[in-house]
């Protein structure tokens, strides 16, 4: 029986809300049965494996891994625990989906894209952003040339009191990998290189800080995936790209700010048609979008109507499809999301130099030694 042609055995490791997003579309899905899942908390993975029927409920990813007849696994853990599962999942012949960000460091992040070249299988990330309906629809404007060739973008995340739980994993540079940049930022670049059409990012000059968390400021104390951690990571980042072609985008993100109360994330696009600008307020499911085009003083601003999309139902639908087309399995190797990773860490290189970075092209593809190539990633001071 062809991979297309059988219902697939999936798992998930991580019971919090990314990992319940994912069980509730294997759920729905067609094609795909949710047999496994594990995580470390034991009243969550009872109440889960009682609602999704699943029987087969581990505390340990090991023991999930070690039964032998998964086909698909979703990763839904502190992104620490990303590169160790994923790389045991793919080794043990198991297509993997992971929760952005894709690992700590580029460097991390290619050991998992290596691994899936080995194995020979499909590894994803899920940027379930760029699936909303007003990303998608401001994407197909684009497409349909309604704005030109965009050239510049704001794009931001911004939050007044957003850490997410102060003395957590999430403020523990190490388990993390930084602050809201690598956890909240890399959605914005995801889909800001989206809308663009995926041009190289050439240069990157950025600048982080971390002025109110250290203090206790901007989030809550919660016993909610506690470590006792010191507050360790940026609190605020800024990052100017520049884009094969002449393109640029300013990137903003923050998880504690003095700014307007509540959560913002949205895009300003300029381009040489018209404009775009979408913005949505505290998780809003459609945000307000508006094209503006017209020529001189002749003002022609659209106001767009967008369905709320259907985020990480269609990011899984998707990583199913690409696992049966197993032509293709060499295609979907994590390679976008190690490209998004290597900007993030140019970034935050460009932060601790003071100084504007350089990337080279990005490469994709085992080299003779059986890796990826390390050179594409390398970063040189302007």
């Amino acid at each position: 029986m062809t991979t297309a042609s059988k219902t697939l055995r999936a798992g998930v490791v991580g019971l919090g809300w990314a990992g319940q997003q994912h069980m509730d579309a294997y759920a729905k899905l067609p094609g795909v049965e949710l047999v496994a899942i594990a995580g470390m908390e034991d009243g969550p993975r009872a109440e889960l494996g009682e609602k999704y029927g699943v029987e087969r409920r581990y505390s340990d990813w090991r023991d999930l891994v070690a039964d032998g007849d998964l086909d698909v696994v979703s990763v839904a853990v502190p992104t620490f625990l990303h590169a160790p599962i994923t790389v045991g999942a793919l080794e043990a012949g198991i297509h993997v989906l992971s929760e952005k960000p894709i690992a700590r460091t580029a460097d991390e992040a290619r050991t998992m894209v290596d691994a899936a070249h080995r194995a020979g299988r499909v590894l994803e990330v899920a940027f379930n952003h760029r699936r909303r309906g007003d990303i998608e629809a401001l994407k197909a404007a684009i497409d349909d040339g309604q704005i030109g060739r965009p050239y510049h973008a704001r794009a931001v995340w911004l939050r007044r009191a957003g850490i997410p739980a102060l003395g957590s994993w999430f403020t523990n540079r190490e388990m993390a990998g930084g602050g809201p940049l690598i956890d909240i930022g890399v959605h914005v670049l995801d889909y800001a290189l989206h809308l663009f059409g995926e041009p190289q990012v050439t240069a990157v000059s950025a600048v982080t800080h971390s002025e109110l968390g250290a203090r206790g400021r901007g989030g809550a104390k919660s016993d909610k995936q506690h470590v006792g951690s010191a507050y360790e990571v940026e609190d605020l980042a800024s990052m100017l790209l520049r884009l094969e072609g002449g393109g640029s985008i300013v990137l903003e993100t923050s998880w504690a700010a003095y700014r307007p109360a509540g959560d913002e994330f949205g895009i300003t696009l300029y381009g040489t048609e018209g404009g775009a600008d979408l913005r949505v307020v505290d998780y809003a499911p459609a945000g307000e979008l508006t094209i503006f085009t017209g020529e001189g003083e002749e003002v022609e601003d659209i106001a767009v109507t967008a369905d709320a999309g259907r985020g990480h139902l269609a990011v899984v639908e998707t990583f199913l499809e690409h696992v049966a087309d197993e032509a293709n399995w060499s295609h979907w190797d994590g390679s976008l999301a190690l490209d998004r990773a290597r900007v993030i860490d140019a970034a935050y290189e460009s932060a601790r130099r003071g100084a504007e970075v350089r990337l080279s092209p990005a490469t994709t593809g085992l080299d003779d030694a059986g890796s990826t190539d390390t050179t594409s990633t390398e970063t040189t001071e302007a």
